[in-house]
């Protein structure tokens, strides 16, 4: 049904890993409707993780298909989120020679292993601001190198998925700095090629794309050009990365205000006028704009440890009657789950202890722990990695954080988000919606064509649901988080001869 809107809108794509999301808003923030295409990943081999940009271009044209068909006029802009770390061989003409690898693929994880134990290695980090680590594709492009010989040589550029369709839209190799920024190839604070990078990966800055700042506009200028309900004036804003513009979206970037999403992985962010350094916990720290850098970490464990006790080890169906019952038993069991300890490191873990061959493992069980202990050990387990992450953020930079910003899935179960708000003793927020990357591209579209974008984020915040840590809960947890961090040291060593074994 067409909408009659007919005031200005904007419209924000966020190019994700499992799918493209479009969100459409009025001048005044509210949203007015919402388009999603999904798209698999390929893992043809152990730690591979690819992608056909090809499904993303095409699920980036549906998405804006879906969503200009329903108004009666041309957007006012279009802006970017992109999904970070994908990097991918293309031709002169932007044809892709290979798959996009993603930022999961670990392939390179004994050159990151190695580059990280090198004199080379804090240097690197402390002018990327890039951990370093199998995403990154600075080691992804090395492992290119050494194993596709012939592929690396043949490549024109090497492109990341945002860089694809941008490609795809103007004829044009540009990279904002913000996905730059998240690569290990660039400089954060002179904001251009970073020359001790590429000379690892073995490429010169001319087999990259001309960087440009997040707020750089294009439009179309010709007619065979034009897609389905776009006009030569509607200005295509570049953006930024998913992580730094879901800290937009979700008003974020205030000194003391962290950024925290649970999905499938886990992340916690603030924004900050300059690099949050710590090489031991590896927080990055990447481009929002030129005045704002987003410093955090990232965790490979959130939902997706949830999800694997509950649909694999429990073998539970993934209904909300399902989810509302073991939701409500975990209620009833006490704070720290009577003494058992989870390490969520199923998908091993990033920050802050970066280690490919770490596993999962529950610790302090007796005959007492039944069913719901383990639910409720799993969900402290992640947000323990997420407050150790945060701890980490706090150790870098000068502010001390008071609230925490919370979006992703998990904030629809309230023991889960007072679980997290306990552990971390940290006053919440919750953000409705979960298209803060969408949002926070709008944001940026926004403040480049001259509108104040503060009043609807202060609007949005005002609307916001507050939750408050328990005191009595939170001292219960703090004397349990030295024994979990103390935990991973302890049986890192066991962890790795498993992994050795590789039963």
């Amino acid at each position: 049904m067409l909408l009659t809107h007919t005031q200005k809108y904007f419209i924000g794509i966020d190019l994700g890993t499992g799918s493209t999301k479009a969100v459409a808003v009025d001048e005044a923030g509210n949203t007015l409707c919402t388009a999603q295409y999904h798209y698999a990943t390929q893992s043809p081999k152990p730690g591979f993780s690819e992608q056909d940009a090809n499904l993303i271009w095409n699920a980036f044209k549906n998405c804006i298909i879906d969503i200009t068909s329903q108004f009666d006029s041309t957007p006012v802009a279009i802006s970017f989120s992109a999904a970070m770390h994908s990097i991918m061989p293309v031709n002169e003409q932007g044809d892709a020679l290979a798959n996009a690898l993603l930022w999961a693929d670990a392939r390179s994880g004994d050159i990151a292993k190695a580059l990280h134990e090198s004199p080379e290695g804090e240097h690197i980090y402390h002018n990327t601001g890039t951990a370093v680590y199998a995403m990154s594709p600075l080691c992804k492009l090395i492992w290119l190198r050494q194993n596709e010989p012939a592929l690396f040589e043949s490549a024109y550029k090497f492109i990341s998925i945002k860089e694809y369709v941008w490609h795809k839209l103007f004829g044009v190799f540009e990279v904002d700095h913000s996905v730059a920024s998240a690569t290990g190839l660039f400089d954060v604070l002179k904001l251009n090629w970073y020359q001790e990078s590429l000379s690892l990966a073995g490429i010169e800055s001319s087999k990259l794309s001309a960087p440009v700042n997040t707020g750089y506009t294009r439009f179309i200028t010709t007619e065979d050009a034009l897609m389905a309900g776009i006009s030569p004036q509607t200005a295509f804003v570049i953006g930024a990365s998913d992580g730094c513009c879901a800290n937009l979206g979700g008003n974020a970037i205030r000194p003391g205000i962290a950024a925290l999403t649970i999905g499938t992985s886990g992340a916690v962010r603030v924004g900050s006028s300059q690099p949050a350094y710590n090489y031991r916990a590896m927080t990055f720290n990447y481009r929002l704009n030129q005045q704002i850098f987003i410093c955090g970490g990232a965790v490979n464990n959130g939902g997706a440890a949830a999800d694997w006790l509950i649909k694999d080890f429990l073998k539970l169906s993934a209904d909300s009657e399902t989810y509302k019952v073991l939701f409500d038993k975990i209620d009833t069991v006490n704070t720290g789950s009577d003494g058992l300890i989870f390490l969520p490191y199923l998908y091993a873990e990033r920050a802050p202890v970066w280690d490919a061959k770490s596993s999962g493992a529950f610790v302090g069980i007796t005959f007492k722990h039944q069913q719901q202990h383990f639910l409720r050990a799993a969900l402290e387990g992640i947000c323990f990695a997420l407050y150790n992450v945060l701890n980490a953020v706090e150790e870098s930079s000068a502010v001390l954080v008071e609230e925490i910003v919370v979006s992703g899935g998990f904030i629809s179960s309230p023991v889960w988000v007072q679980i997290l708000a306990d552990i971390t003793g940290k006053r919440l927020v919750l953000l409705q919606g979960g298209d803060s990357s969408a949002i926070g591209a709008i944001y940026l579209a926004m403040e480049t064509l001259g509108m104040n974008v503060q009043e609807i984020l202060d609007r949005e915040t005002a609307k916001s649901t507050i939750v408050q840590p328990d005191v009595a809960r939170h001292q219960t947890y703090s004397r349990i988080f030295p024994i979990y961090k103390k935990l991973y040291t302890d049986l890192k060593e066991s962890m790795h001869q498993i992994h050795a074994l590789n039963l």
